[in-house]
């Protein structure tokens, strides 16, 4: 790549993270604005076989303190492969996206973590090693429930998970890899072309807080930046422009 390309990149980059009220798009007007219907708040199930997850997080005798659990996150990328439990993983994705109260006439949905508009515009993918209950291959989460849905097996899964996570070899060790993907529209019809700044944000929010409850449960994990688009999407069977993946996290038991 010669220098004058890397500039280029590297300033497109930079006027990505910037916002600046008076530009030349001050007039602009959202679907939203325009009266235009709004999307669905989450995507509908597509398989017949649904898995129902407890809330009953009593169970995990979570004694840490707040404090304890901050200064207890780390990045891990060693992982024991002993089993962990449908409860820990029903855990880690009621704090990753867990739905607690919908506004209004399903306007939005208020959840554990914060998003700009509450739009919540990403969509939970996972693929299974070794939880205890669920078969290995491919899942969705269903936040509007808390239930999870089967999408199939999958050939040679650890081939996948390192095509899926260019190259990183230490994720197939994982109990669980976590899949966030993009649902633009979503966003798009309350910010139009401000929508994808705050949603980059908004998926740092998610990130975080698979953290904190992975420090929670004693349980590792390591967000990733570094994930192929195109065999992410196909893995999950995504068409890559109006849903893409946009994050990663691969989810293990630790010493």
């Amino acid at each position: 790549m010669e220098e004058k390309e890397i500039k280029e990149r590297i300033r497109n980059g930079r006027n990505f993270m910037k916002f600046r009220a008076e530009d030349e798009y001050s007039d602009f007007m959202s679907d939203q604005q325009l009266k235009k219907p709004q999307p669905p708040l989450c995507k509908e199930k597509s398989s017949e076989c649904v898995i129902p997850l407890s809330k009953d997080f009593d169970a995990l005798n979570i004694s840490k303190d707040f404090t304890t659990i901050l200064m207890e996150r780390k990045s891990s990328r060693v992982y024991t492969q002993h089993a962990m439990t449908l409860l820990q993983l029903s855990y880690l994705l009621y704090m990753t996206q867990g739905v607690k109260e919908i506004k209004g006439e399903n306007y939005a949905t208020m959840r554990t973590v914060p998003s700009g508009g509450a739009r919540h515009g990403f969509e939970t993918y996972l693929i299974v090693n070794h939880v205890e209950g669920l078969k290995a291959g491919r899942y969705h989460y269903l936040p509007l429930t808390h239930e999870l849905e089967y999408l199939g097996s999958i050939e040679q899964a650890e081939d996948i998970i390192d095509e899926t996570l260019v190259g990183q070899k230490w994720a197939v060790k994982a109990n669980v890899i976590f899949y966030w993907s993009f649902v633009a529209y979503r966003c798009e019809w309350r910010y139009g072309i401000y929508a994808h700044r705050p949603a980059l944000i908004d998926a740092g929010h998610v990130g975080e807080n698979l953290y904190l409850a992975c420090s929670a449960l004693g349980l590792g994990t390591c967000c990733l930046a570094a994930f192929d688009d195109h065999s992410c999407n196909e893995t999950f069977k995504l068409d890559g422009e109006e849903e893409f993946v946009v994050y990663a996290a691969p989810v293990g038991t630790i010493d």
